[in-house]
């Protein structure tokens, strides 16, 4: 996706989207044919998810934008992330 848009969990304007599946496809029964709910992030939020949670904690406790913007686990990243720079390029660590 390319365009200025707003992250859905940072609320940055970016010039990037990723969607990242609210249920993760890997843990979703969904119906052949049936869409998975999807948010759209920039980048480097949709990687930070993937780094602090495991894809059954987005299933059964992140499942929605609400829940994971009152994570106590990613407060301090959003807080972080809203003062930098939309164009510069986030690196996130793993572990």
């Amino acid at each position: 996706m390319t365009g200025e848009s707003r992250c859905e969990l940072c609320e940055r304007k970016v010039a990037q989207l990723t969607i990242h599946h609210l249920v993760p496809r890997s843990q979703a029964r969904a119906r052949k044919g049936s869409t998975l709910p999807t948010a759209k992030l920039c980048p480097a939020c949709h990687k930070q998810l993937h780094v602090l949670f495991s894809n059954r904690d987005l299933k059964l406790k992140y499942a929605g934008v609400e829940e994971l913007k009152s994570a106590p686990e990613i407060q301090k990243f959003l807080d972080w992330i809203r003062k930098q720079d939309p164009n510069k390029h986030i690196k996130v660590r793993r572990g």
